[in-house]
This record gives structure tokens, C-alpha cells and sequence, in this order.
């Protein structure tokens, strides 16, 4: 195991509630996070056009590599022991070839621990597609994002399908066959209907991404988004990363985030939520250092063994993480 080095995390600010040694050391699995090389490999949304509906706004700041050596530098400072790789819009007229690239470069660097690839649901190749995924060692599951309803089909959001489409359905279904989670994420307004799909096919482990995306706080919008995440938490099969709580327009307030990630852990209790930095993503608003930092402060009232949940067991459990095979090959 090749250890980050360690320092003192920077306080995310004055006054907040100060977090135990338990707390501080925690071991960390983080849930979501991307790796890419621009000099190898084509990722339209990096290498192309800016995309103006980007979530975050202007991104110009992540178009340039993002390695291992990238990834272990920002987590410095916390007991990052394994990590969960998602993918990242590679060129989709290769769709394995993501998987392919990431486990060889897990064999050298130690990580990522495990991979959630791609597959088009509507594509008539999906079985063929999710089969090569799955003849890797690191593959846990897939994440495609439908379309949203009325996207035109020029718009540079990268999504697909409908939901509702008995043809992506069918190969929705497939993951099950093998044995492949789906990382949900969609917009607040496709919640429920995600409920719908993921109460029809109960043999399908679920996790929604990015805290369900609050990004309107007004009090409408808050009390939308609540609507939304019940639905999705009353399906026993959903869990839910608390993730990128960044906003377009405002930089990243605790306070405000403290109440969202409280509010998302109790909708859908301890044990079905893991945290997770989408970095380099988040890092357009906020440091990992600090990130994790707030995290850790956000639940420092919470039991250890609750804690530890959060942090470390729910992710291991999910996407079938053996820690301590990774204490001793990576991935830092």
C-alpha cells in the first residue's frame, strides 16, 4: 500500500463542531470519483466544445489530465483506502474501452478499486456491451443517464433513452443477469420516475447519485426535491451518495449543505448512505481536503459505528469492496 501523506486537514471554517480523533482517521471509501487522460483518450465533453448546459458552469478548469498521482495529491490529508471509479463521457463508440484503460491502469497505480462503466439500455449490442464490462475483475455496474423529457436532440447533455421506453427497459433489466448495480443520475424532475422503474425490478441494487442534485434551495425547490428523494427511499433496493452538492451560481456553503446532507441521511437512513467526492469535478468549488473535512464535521454527532457506515462500510458493501485486500494492494 503506497500511504498519502499526512497533514493536518485545513478547517473548512472558524467555529464548527470539532471532529474526534475516531473521526479524523476514519478510513474512507470514496464512492465516486473520475480519472481521464486527454493526451490518450477522447472524451467529447472535455476535448471538444464547452458545454454550456453544464451543471457547474463554466468547466474549462478540468481539461487537463486527471491521473492517480492527481487524485492521491488532492486526498492528502484523509485515509482515502479505496475508491469507486465512475465513468466519465468517453468517447461512447467505444464504450468498453473505458474499463479496459482503468484496469490496466489499476494493476500499476493500486487504483481505482472498482469501476461503474457504460452502456446505452437502448442499444441493440447492450447484452454484448455489459458482457465485456463484466469480464473484468474491478467491473461493479453501470451508470447510463436517460434522457430528460422534452431534451432536444442537439442539446450537449449527455443522456439517451427514455425510462419509459420498453426497449431501454429490456436492457435495464440485463444488469441483473450480471450482477451489475446502476448508478442513477437525474435531474430532480426524473426522480419519481426513476421510483417507478427501480420498484419494478427489486433485484437490481440502485444508487442514486450527487444527493439527488438540490440545486434550486429555495423553499419550493427544497420541498420538491424531499418529494422526489422520499419516493426514491421508500424502494428498499435505492441507496444514495452524498455527493457533489456544488451550485452553478454560488460558492459552496456548509451550512446550507450541512442541513441538505442531514436532511438526505435521514430520508434514507445510516445505512443506506455513502459519501463520495466527484472529484476533480467538485474541485471547481471546493477543495477534497475540505470537503471531507466538512463531511466529517456534518455527522461528527453521530455514533462511530454510524460514522463508519457512512464513510467506509455502506460503498465497501455495495460495490463488493474487500478492504482489506486493499489495505495491502492499494489503492494509496
Amino acid at each position: 500500500m503506497v500511504a498519502l501523506s499526512r497533514t493536518e486537514p485545513k478547517p473548512v471554517s472558524e467555529g464548527m463542531t470539532e471532529i474526534s480523533n475516531f473521526l479524523r482517521d476514519i478510513p474512507i471509501v470514496d464512492a465516486h470519483h473520475h480519472l481521464w487522460d486527454l493526451d490518450r483518450h477522447h472524451y467529447p465533453w472535455l476535448g471538444d466544445r464547452m458545454n454550456p448546459h453544464f451543471f457547474l458552469g463554466d468547466y474549462s478548469a478540468l481539461r487537463r489530465n486527471y491521473l492517480p498521482q492527481d487524485y492521491r495529491r488532492d486526498a492528502a490529508g484523509h485515509n482515502v483506502v479505496a475508491t469507486v471509479h465512475v465513468e466519465a463521457e468517453w468517447d461512447r463508440a467505444d464504450q468498453v474501452g473505458e474499463t479496459r484503460w482503468l484496469s490496466a491502469v489499476a494493476d500499476v497505480a493500486g487504483m481505482p478499486t472498482a469501476l461503474v462503466g457504460h452502456a446505452w439500455f437502448d442499444d441493440p449490442r447492450v447484452e454484448a456491451v455489459l458482457e465485456a464490462h463484466a469480464a473484468y475483475p474491478r467491473m461493479r455496474g453501470i451508470r447510463s443517464k436517460p434522457a430528460r423529457p422534452g431534451q432536444a436532440p442537439g442539446d450537449e447533455d449527455e443522456a439517451r433513452g427514455s425510462m419509459r421506453d420498453p426497449a431501454w427497459r429490456r436492457g435495464f433489466a440485463l444488469l441483473a443477469r450480471h450482477g451489475l448495480s446502476w448508478d442513477l443520475r437525474v435531474p430532480l424532475a426524473q426522480l419519481a420516475e426513476a421510483a417507478e422503474l427501480v420498484g419494478a425490478h427489486p433485484d437490481i441494487a440502485v444508487v442514486l447519485n450527487h444527493t439527488g442534485f438540490p440545486w434550486d434551495r429555495s423553499a419550493a425547490g427544497l420541498e420538491a426535491w424531499r418529494r422526489g428523494m422520499r419516493t426514491l427511499a421508500e424502494r428498499p433496493n435505492v441507496c444514495l451518495k452524498l455527493s457533489e452538492l456544488g451550485l452553478r451560481d454560488r460558492p459552496w456553503d456548509y451550512e446550507e449543505n450541512r442541513r441538505i446532507v442531514l436532511e438526505a441521511i435521514d430520508l434514507f437512513g445510516v445505512d443506506r448512505c455513502m459519501f463520495a467526492s466527484n472529484f476533480p469535478v467538485s474541485g471547481l468549488r471546493i477543495t477534497y481536503r475540505e470537503l471531507y473535512d466538512a463531511y466529517k464535521r456534518m455527522v461528527a454527532d453521530l455514533a462511530p459505528a454510524e460514522q463508519l457506515a457512512l464513510f467506509h462500510d455502506n460503498a465497501a458493501r455495495f460495490y463488493r469492496i474487500d478492504t482489506s485486500a486493499a489495505a495491502t494492494t492499494g489503492p494509496h
